[in-house]
């Protein structure tokens, strides 16, 4: 398929005379012997041959395995798999325990991009994989997130940015409709109530706010930080909308039932007073706020 796709694109460009910088997608399967690696070693070579024959640039691009949020379970990844896996009470199984090079999406766009500003084309661009695990050592993680966070609504240790990047790839199989609001356990007698609003194994900033009936905080999304409201006094309606999606998510939350509501990354989102009196809530995000780089873009629910 990738050859029959290259040879059609490949005959596109020459009956219209396109000389485009052409960046080609290949695997660092390349090097294995697979049928899979084959034809993606075999289409790079068919485009950079058609690029120094028509003059122009070409960056065959090879890449280790990629992982982030959203990507297809039983297709992208193995990190995929388990993570709907885990977020829907099955069992993962290891095939074979390998080393694993790995790539963030983020970090490949990132790479992607450099590539196309340098404006040099190159017949092979190894993109350089970031953080090189065994299958059984990227499955521990996974199985502490679910029974840390998925479970018990703990956030995990989240040491480095490997670290983080899975969690957050992690967070995005959770069916959020189902799973949010979380209620809090509330502990009442006849001095008040008390409740344990978050439990922490990483660092972060907690703040707090007051809104007026009617006010509406919020309306953007993050493409890295991880984000807890919790409304503790008041009542809120919290919306959610999928970068790139219509379908805006609902979720009525009441202080006299306290509640959170994480914030999945690129996913915009907002909080709105609803009710007659002032609403009261309790913010917690993983990072300190740094205007230089907010990781905060702003886009209506």
């Amino acid at each position: 398929t990738n050859v029959y796709l290259v040879n059609k694109l490949i005959s596109a460009l020459e009956n219209t005379e396109s000389k485009p910088h052409l960046l080609f997608s290949s695997s660092s399967q390349e090097e294995k012997d697979n049928l899979y690696g084959a034809s993606k070693k075999q289409g790079r070579e068919l485009l950079a041959s058609w690029a120094k024959k028509s003059g122009s640039a070409f960056t065959g691009l090879i890449i280790p395995n990629v992982f982030g949020p959203f990507g297809h379970p039983y297709y992208n990844s193995f990190i995929a798999t388990f993570s709907h896996q885990l977020c829907n009470g099955e069992l993962p199984q290891i095939q074979i325990d390998g080393e694993v090079k790995l790539i963030y999406i983020a970090e490949l766009v990132s790479a992607i991009i450099d590539e196309i500003r340098s404006k040099k084309g190159k017949d092979i661009c190894v993109i350089p994989h970031s953080k090189e695990r065994k299958v059984s050592e990227v499955l521990q993680l996974l199985t502490q997130y679910q029974q840390q966070y998925f479970l018990s609504g703990i956030i995990p240790d989240l040491r480095s940015t490997f670290e983080r990047n899975l969690f957050n790839t992690f967070r995005s199989y959770i069916d959020i409709e189902q799973h949010f609001p979380v209620k809090f356990v509330k502990h009442a007698d006849p001095r008040g109530a008390f409740v344990e609003v978050i439990r922490l194994n990483v660092g972060g900033q907690i703040s707090f706010s007051t809104t007026v009936p009617g006010v509406t905080r919020g309306n953007h999304y993050h493409t890295r930080k991880i984000e807890r409201f919790a409304v503790i006094k008041g009542k809120a309606l919290i919306q959610l909308r999928k970068v790139g999606s219509d379908k805006v998510l609902d979720f009525y939350l009441d202080g006299d039932e306290p509640a959170y509501v994480d914030m999945p990354i690129w996913y915009t989102h907002n909080i709105k007073n609803i009710g007659e009196g002032d609403l009261y809530t309790n913010f917690w995000i993983n990072e300190f706020f740094d205007p230089n780089d907010a990781d905060t873009y702003f886009e209506n629910v």
